[in-house]
């Protein structure tokens, strides 16, 4: 097992969880929030430090919550219903009829 140090961007905390493998950039992973609900994150980045003792590299993880995992009151501009739901308040229409012109 590998302990990782894991920076969550989402809740701004830090936090060190035991893996079968570093994850990779671009992968998802499933953490548990707060909450105690699951959610989807995605691998930001990868590094690696030098720790304290001995010459052993240690690996760090910047997560950020997946589009689309949030709270279920939030919309989620990621989505095709948040782009309809605009279009139907009229934001991408003209107000009524078009009229022609009269010069």
């Amino acid at each position: 097992m590998i302990e990782i140090e894991i920076q969550n961007e989402t809740h701004q905390t830090q936090s060190r969880i035991r893996f079968a493998a570093v994850p990779r950039i671009g992968e998802g992973i499933r953490l548990r929030e707060p909450d105690g609900m699951w959610a989807s994150y995605d691998v930001l980045d990868v590094w690696y430090q030098k720790a304290e003792f001995g010459d052993v590299w240690m690996p760090y993880l910047h997560i950020r919550m997946t589009p689309g995992e949030g709270a279920a009151g939030e919309p989620d501009p990621y989505s095709d219903d948040f782009a309809a739901s605009a279009y139907d308040a009229g934001f991408a229409t003209f107000a009524g009829e078009p009229q022609p012109c009269r010069i």
